[in-house]
């Protein structure tokens, strides 16, 4: 196969431990089309829903994956798996909670600030 025509089966693993957009991707896909694609088929009956793909995060294997990069510059290791199925979590965090946490982390540097003087 072509290098970034490789197809890569991904599911989506939210929350409560419902999986969504289970489907083929190409590795070539970046993580911002993937999240499209996952707000679009977001259960309505759940009571958090992303408004858009700023309000949810991609995990795998630990770590979180950019917007900007594609899936086989994010190394989704797929070749060597036994199951062939990849499962990502996803977490969604509103604007709101994110501007909580960034407030958070302002207010402890002021808390935690210490100045030294050498002589």
């Amino acid at each position: 196969m072509a290098e970034g025509k490789e197809l890569i089966e991904l599911k989506f693993r939210i929350y409560d431990g419902t999986d969504v957009a289970h489907s083929t991707y190409a590795s070539s896909m970046n993580v911002a089309m993937l999240k499209q694609k996952i707000v679009a088929e977001w259960p309505q009956d759940k009571t958090l829903t992303p408004k858009s793909i700023n309000d949810l995060k991609l995990i795998n294997a630990g770590k979180v994956l950019e917007n900007n990069k594609t899936l086989a510059d994010s190394r989704i290791t797929f070749g060597d798996l036994a199951v062939g199925v990849i499962t990502m979590n996803v977490v969604v965090q509103s604007a709101i909670a994110k501007n909580k946490t960034e407030k958070s982390k302002e207010e402890m540097q002021k808390l935690n600030s210490c100045g030294c003087v050498i002589l």
